[in-house]
């Protein structure tokens, strides 16, 4: 069965830096693309960036130039550096794995 365990979550001060991982364990499946999205309160899950198996990142324009997603594929894991942060980020940050499977989600409140 699989699972996304997704760590790194919390507060941060608008300006600062967080990093975020996503671990896949449990899988035997082709990971063909591994990536993060976000919910804020009241608004529609959107795409953050996403990596695929080959290395190639597809960012959201609200996060490109800020936002970093690298991937370790022996370890199937996928990091997000979030730097620059805005309030604007604060949402509920949601890994997945060949958008079949969905981590539970983790908090990133960024404070002014």
């Amino acid at each position: 069965q699989v699972q996304l365990l997704e760590s790194g979550g919390g507060l941060v001060q608008a300006g600062g830096s967080l990093r975020l991982s996503c671990r896949a364990t449990g899988t035997d499946t082709r990971i063909n693309v591994m990536g993060w999205y976000r919910q804020a309160l009241g608004k529609k899950r959107e795409m953050v960036a996403v990596i695929s198996s080959g290395g190639t990142t597809t960012y959201a324009a609200s996060v490109k130039g800020r936002f970093i997603i690298t991937k370790d594929n022996a370890k199937n894991t996928v990091d997000l550096q979030m730097n620059s942060a805005k309030p604007e980020d604060t949402a509920v940050y949601y890994c997945t794995m060949n958008y079949v499977h969905w981590g539970q989600g983790i908090q990133v409140t960024v404070y002014s």
